[in-house]
């Protein structure tokens, strides 16, 4: 049974993870730092060594601590023994996983709107590093060209195994076009809206593909009546768009769902994001918002990416993402847009078949596995969340190590004697075994004499951590051998 690591006190955490929740979390590399009033504010004084391992990922393990004496539970992401340090006391814990009995105390002590905010940011945790393929109409009225373009992506979010959902487009036809206009087929949207209807017993048939692939369910509804089929259909994640940001009547039944939103800026104002940004979050319904150009195609000179540092400074308890129409390059912008803070991504996609042309805007499925290899790189390069300091990899710090100084006898120094900088010196290489400048003192007393220009080992000092085996231990494998 491994020892249990130390768990570091105010941790970045995720509070009401259940069990299958903790393991999607293993999944997903990074977390935006939760809310003051989810932190631990230091670890429990008692916590046994019993480690329920319930999910891993690459490496990462989510092991669950059960609290001595408690029923609490808390859960911890590490680097196993062989991936990272392999010093169970130096185990970073990467995410601290409040349990339900210590959310329970916590409540108690939380005020109404802390509370709220406790509630939302737990149903937030969907948009995390979640990628939004938006199908729109690109169907063309044929269900099973919608269902060849679900199953082509869903392959392609499988494979690279990353978060994704499929977004389709809701629209109640008989009373979103007025019944005068229905035949003018020179207004371009409303003759694509007619040319591409699908029936809601076909679009619940492309609503059940996507979660047979496994995929978050997601709509766009263009009127009340698609936003009740958007709760008859158990639509997970309910979208936003641009053109209806000052729909009131829309946005008021979106919000009577309770379901989690997302939000793009096209086209907006400053006060009119202000408004919905204050409107859902003061109801406590998570909501993330993308920043969007509204250009079918945008040009790289347009996409605007600094748009997501604003909006994560005016909007810092909502996820922010980014929804791109760019068509020459499927790396560049989501990896800036990933470093800079978006954590979740939209594209338009489309797939090449029965002749129909393909929108500059949309991305093929190539594309799209270009897209999420390149944000994976992304993330793989920025490593941990930002908001702690990072844990040296194994091989960084034995590179580091062979460039330390150890600690060498300046004269013949008898059993008994107090090491000082008048009877040591430091110099290069520093031996395994051996102290360094790291672990040098004055004072400390030698149990056994060394000779001069000798190295000082560790187990020559009367200290109790000469005693510590998994300190000695480190020490040991510390350095040259010679």
């Amino acid at each position: 049974m491994l020892a249990a690591p130390p768990i570091v006190p105010q941790a970045p955490c995720l509070s009401g993870l259940s069990r299958k929740n903790a393991c999607r979390a293993a999944r997903q590399a990074t977390f935006r730092p939760a809310p003051q009033c989810l932190r631990s504010e230091g670890p429990p004084t008692k916590v046994s060594t019993e480690m329920l391992r319930i999910g891993s990922h690459k490496g990462w393990r989510i092991r669950r601590l059960r609290h001595a004496g408690g029923g609490s539970t808390m859960g911890m992401l590490f680097r196993p023994t062989g991936m990272g340090r392999t010093n169970p006391t130096e185990w970073p814990a990467a995410i601290n996983i409040q349990a339900a009995a210590l959310r329970r105390g916590r409540a108690k002590s939380l005020g109404p709107e802390a509370k709220a905010k406790e509630r939302s940011a737990m149903r937030s945790e969907i948009f995390e590093s979640l990628f939004v393929l938006e199908l729109a109409n690109n169907h063309w009225g044929k269900l099973d060209r919608g269902l060849k373009i679900v199953q082509d992506f869903g392959q392609v979010a499988r494979f690279n195994a990353v978060r994704a959902a499929m977004k389709l487009q809701f629209r109640d036809v008989d009373t979103f076009i007025h019944k005068d206009f229905r035949d003018r087929s020179d207004i371009r949207y409303i003759k694509k809206t007619l040319d591409t209807h699908l029936s809601w017993a076909e679009l619940r048939k492309l609503v059940d593909a996507v979660r047979h692939w496994n995929m978050l369910t997601m709509a766009t509804p263009f009127d009340e009546v698609s936003v009740d089929k958007c709760v008859e259909f158990g639509i997970q994640i309910i979208k936003l768009a641009s053109s209806d940001i000052k729909d009131w009547l829309l946005i008021e039944k979106i919000a009577k769902t309770r379901k989690p939103v997302i939000m793009s800026t096209g086209g907006s104002n400053l006060r009119d994001l202000d408004d919905v940004v204050s409107f859902f979050n003061k109801r406590d319904i998570p909501l993330a918002i993308n920043h969007c150009v509204s250009v079918y195609p945008s040009q790289d000179n347009e996409v605007e990416i600094n748009q997501i540092d604003f909006l994560i400074k005016r909007y810092p308890d909502n996820v922010i993402g980014y929804s791109t129409h760019e068509y020459t390059d499927w790396k560049t912008s989501v990896t800036l847009a990933y470093a800079k803070g978006a954590r979740t991504f939209e594209r338009h996609v489309d797939i090449e078949q029965d002749g129909i042309p393909v929108s500059p805007y949309c991305s093929l499925p190539e594309n799209i596995d270009e897209w999420f290899k390149a944000f994976l790189k992304a993330e793989e390069m920025c490593g941990a969340p930002g908001v702690a300091k990072r844990i040296p990899p194994e091989k960084e710090i034995r590179y580091l190590d062979a460039l330390v100084r150890g600690v060498y006898a300046k004269e013949t120094i008898e059993p008994g004697g107090a090491l000082h900088q008048d009877n040591v010196y430091l110099a290069v290489p520093l031996l395994k075994g051996q102290i360094s400048c790291r672990e040098l003192m004055n004072g400390e007393i030698l149990l056994n004499g060394v000779e001069a220009d000798k190295p000082i080992m560790f187990d020559m000092i009367d200290s109790p951590y000469a005693h510590d085996s998994k300190l000695s231990a480190l020490i040991r494998e510390r350095g040259l051998d010679v």
